[in-house]
């Protein structure tokens, strides 16, 4: 699987560096790459230009400041028709946190998915606590799951799926932790037990 991750901050390059430890092909795409080029570190992913990241990419993981992702989807349309756009940024004070409606207006033929924007990246950096791995949920369309759940899971965590065209209920879950980070620290994450 190729990935391209827009974002080389806390949030894209951790989620990056994983990915490439598991065995994905990762392209992290940068405005300016050679700035960004610790982003990959020595995991074996590449920092490149945006539009080389997505050139040919299965997967692309949206890892930007939630005020800069329109702006990303409109510079960038045609290189994400028919590509699982995966959204992980977080639009802050807007009426919507994630940026599913963007993704259908300005790029209809992409596929959306809604992941990775409920925890702080140091849950994805140490996803390990004394043994037990959180869930992290997530929306997708059926056909785009396994996709997710494989990303998901290259970052040590369980994929539990909220269902298809969910982003708002994945989106409960930051409302709910969010408080929490005051409280208990950044390294903050849920396990869902079931029958």
């Amino acid at each position: 699987m190729t990935v391209a991750v827009i974002g080389t901050g806390n949030v894209g390059g951790t989620l990056g560096r994983a990915f490439a430890r598991a065995g994905m092909d990762v392209r992290f795409g940068s405005r300016n790459p050679k700035a960004s080029a610790d982003a990959a570190g020595d995991s074996g992913a590449r920092v490149t230009s945006v539009d080389a990241a997505l050139d040919g990419a299965d997967v692309v993981l949206v890892a930007l400041p939630g005020n800069r992702v329109v702006d990303f989807l409109r510079t960038h349309a045609a290189g994400l028709e028919g590509t699982l756009v995966v959204d992980a940024a977080n639009r802050m004070g807007e009426a919507a946190v994630n940026s599913a409606a963007d993704v259908a207006a300005i790029v209809p033929g992409a596929r959306y998915a809604r992941a990775f924007n409920s925890y702080g990246w140091e849950v994805f950096a140490e996803p390990d606590f004394e043994g037990l791995r959180p869930h992290l949920l997530y929306s997708a369309d059926e056909a785009d799951r396994a996709t997710v759940e494989d990303l998901i899971e290259a970052v040590g965590l369980q994929p539990m799926y909220a269902g298809p065209d969910q982003a708002d209920l994945v989106d409960s879950v930051l409302r709910v932790l969010f408080p929490m980070f005051r409280r208990y620290g950044r390294r903050t994450a849920f396990r869902v037990l079931t029958d």
